[in-house]
């Protein structure tokens, strides 16, 4: 099977009843990891969620169906394996467990950096028991529209002002602003049973802070190679105690963007004339025109192969060592901004 983020609403729950292996791809990481989401609510039974690199599965691509034929193997409690990976390094593990006759557990891969014609999404784009879904970056009206459908499910009565805002604040991503969400049910004691109405005295006594106070100007600093910005701005993120994982997550939001963007720039395109382009059908924000363009000019080809993948490592990392968190970000930042301001000086001689 296959889907985009316009029909995959109709088909999950069709799919998360007949397939078994799921692949969630395309430059939105944010919807494929929601989309991911979605088809775990609607298994028939979920159970345990085990998480697995991709890095490992390429490794060693027979660990996919060692653990997902555990539950057959061994019995005991419903699983769901959850893999992140970056492009095609889950194809072998997946095509390994395809050739299995042993029954296994839904698996589920969001991929960075793939698409529906990645070799991964072949494997499984004409089977019944496969789904391959494609996300593109959404626009400002359609977060805002998934902003209110998650408040209403979270019983929080609230209009469309306040979920525009929280989009903005989420940079567009859908799973900063299902957090915002789900503060907000909390802290005013809502649910689907007792609905209460939002304010926005509501949202600024959860602190939902605007990506652009927060994130912003760290993330335009290492990915700028604005060599005199990035200490002060690790420096603040520090002071200020931002969230470390929703922060990487404001960089992965960005290399999905720069990778979008490279791809309707080709091999020979003009960044500034695209940049143009972009902003005038209202596709990025005309505020960020000025760092996007300088961004495309660093981040092509290969060398933002290499930057979704450091991100993706990053990520993993985080996730495993929570109390170090800051400063395994720190350091990550650092080495990427290196990368960034080397290429600055580079484009500066080249055009002295």
């Amino acid at each position: 099977m296959k889907a985009s983020q316009k029909d995959f609403g109709g088909l999950a729950a069709r799919a998360a009843q007949q397939a078994r292996v799921f692949f969630f791809c395309g430059p939105d990481e944010a919807g494929a990891s929601d989309a991911a989401a979605r088809i775990v609510s609607l298994l028939p039974e979920p159970g345990e969620r085990v998480e697995i690199a991709g890095s490992e599965l390429r490794r060693d691509p027979v660990k996919l169906g060692d653990e997902a034929r555990s539950n057959s193997l061994f019995g005991g409690t419903s699983r769901h394996i959850w893999i992140r990976a970056q492009g095609d390094e889950a194809h072998d593990a997946v095509q390994i467990l395809l050739e299995s006759d042993v029954d296994a557990c839904p698996v589920l891969i969001v991929a960075t950096g793939a698409t529906d014609k990645s070799r991964t999404a072949r494997l499984l784009a004409a089977r019944p028991d496969g789904l391959v879904a494609m996300f593109y970056p959404p626009d400002l009206s359609a977060v805002t529209g998934a902003v209110r459908t998650m408040a209403n499910g979270a019983g929080l009565k609230m209009g469309s002002d306040l979920a525009e805002r929280i989009a903005r604040a989420s940079g567009l991503d859908t799973r900063l602003a299902r957090s915002e969400v789900t503060k907000l049910a909390l802290y005013l004691d809502a649910s689907a049973e007792t609905p209460r109405p939002v304010s926005a005295a509501d949202l600024d006594a959860v602190g939902a802070a605007t990506e652009d106070d927060d994130f912003g100007p760290l993330v335009d600093a290492v990915l700028s190679g604005k060599r005199q910005a990035i200490g002060p701005e690790l420096k603040r993120m520090r002071d200020q105690n931002i969230n470390a994982v929703g922060l990487l997550l404001a960089f992965e939001r960005r290399a999905a963007q720069l990778a979008g963007l490279n791809a309707r720039l080709g091999t020979n395109g003009d960044p500034g004339a695209l940049i143009d382009a972009e902003a005038a059908a209202r596709r990025i924000f005309w505020k960020d025109k000025p760092a996007l363009g300088v961004q495309l000019r660093i981040w092509r080809g290969n060398r933002l192969q290499r930057l979704v993948a450091r991100l993706v490592a990053m990520h993993q990392s985080l996730l495993a060592n929570s109390q170090d968190a800051d400063l395994l970000l720190a350091e990550g930042l650092v080495e990427i901004a290196r990368i960034s301001t080397l290429d600055g000086k580079q484009r500066i001689k080249r055009t002295g």
